[in-house]
């Protein structure tokens, strides 16, 4: 497997819809306003989180089990900002649509702004042919509040192609993440 670079990624977007929308180069400000970059860089893109967030907490729940999951389990937000509480984690969408080629698969990474903070964006393969919004996983290690804002960066993926074509990509698996249009939460 081979990364690959901003041409190739641009190229891809552009001509192949893999990244919508598309933002051909980093911005780190917007009218003049200092904020957490976005867009494509030398090796990756740096996806932005949209303004809808589930965070988590343990008012109805006296257990964490990802094969029954209530969607009770978080309070949901929406706005440009969001605090996630001490030792506690959100779940929230990128902004882009995504579309992963077949001979493709992404490693998307928290930025290193938020990990200075304290704020881990959990490492999360895109797989081949997987295609949707993001639903992005945010934890707060610290033991104060955390602020994420809607809008702006939040997370690197890292393009890396195959030298052959898999047998099975995640469309063919029909795979239950597939085309999510929301923040999803675990389900099995």
């Amino acid at each position: 497997m081979s990364l690959q670079s901003d041409r190739w990624i641009r190229k891809m977007a552009l001509e192949h819809k893999m990244i919508e929308p598309f933002t051909d180069s980093q911005v780190r400000d917007e009218e003049g306003k200092k904020i957490v970059s976005y867009g494509l860089s030398s090796y990756g893109y740096d996806l932005r989180v949209a303004n809808e967030f589930k965070v988590f907490t343990n008012v109805y729940n006296s257990i964490v089990d990802p094969k029954n999951f209530r969607d009770d389990a978080f309070v949901h937000i929406q706005g440009e900002t969001c605090i996630i509480p001490p030792n506690s984690f959100a779940l929230a969408r990128s902004v882009e649509y995504f579309r992963i080629p077949r001979n493709v698969l992404t490693l998307c990474i928290g930025k290193s702004t938020y990990a200075r903070c304290g704020i881990i964006v959990n490492v999360t393969p895109f797989e081949p042919e997987w295609e949707g919004f993001v639903t992005l996983e945010i934890s707060n290690t610290t033991p104060l509040p955390a602020k994420i804002y809607a809008g702006e960066g939040l997370a690197q993926v890292l393009f890396l192609v195959a030298s052959e074509v898999c047998e099975t990509s995640y469309a063919d698996r029909k795979g239950k993440y597939m085309r999510q249009t929301q923040i999803t939460v675990p389900c099995i």
